[in-house]
């Protein structure tokens, strides 16, 4: 098990390098930002059951997003699969289908990056409704 779990690292640290390498260093703090709000916002429900939320969004600042978007085109994507292997390897049920969102937005708190994480259901509770509002409609 030892060995294995040094393995592991050593993936992790070389596929951070190459990311760094190809990318320079915001996306790896991204993807570490990700990984943070994922890790910090996990529910035990059993012994072998931690679900995690399944809908990010990143905030990038136009600056930061500018340079992103030169170098790879879809940045959304590569931060969902990396954030799809931290699950897996961690055993994390996420809430619902995994999606990373990537947008620009000038009010960043760091002028860089902004993550925020939440569990999103599959289903929307007023897709059942036939007419108005869920919420006021009256039980029969």
């Amino acid at each position: 098990m030892g060995t294995l779990s040094r393995w592991e690292r050593k993936v992790e640290s070389w596929e951070h390098s190459l990311l760094a390498r190809m990318l320079r260093r915001e996306p790896v703090e991204i993807l570490d930002a990700l990984r943070s709000e994922c890790d910090a916002h996990t529910v035990v429900c059993s012994h072998s059951r931690v679900v995690v939320p399944n809908a990010y969004e990143v905030e990038l600042s136009t600056a930061v997003y500018g340079k992103l978007a030169r170098r790879c085109g879809q940045i959304g994507q590569l931060l969902a699969d990396s954030l799809a292997r931290h699950g897996e390897k961690k055993g994390y049920e996420w809430a619902g289908p995994l999606t990373v969102r990537v947008t620009v937005s000038d009010d960043v708190p760091n002028g860089r990056y902004r993550v925020t994480g939440s569990p999103t259901p599959n289903v929307r509770a007023d897709a059942f409704t036939g007419h108005g509002d869920p919420v006021t409609a009256p039980v029969r």
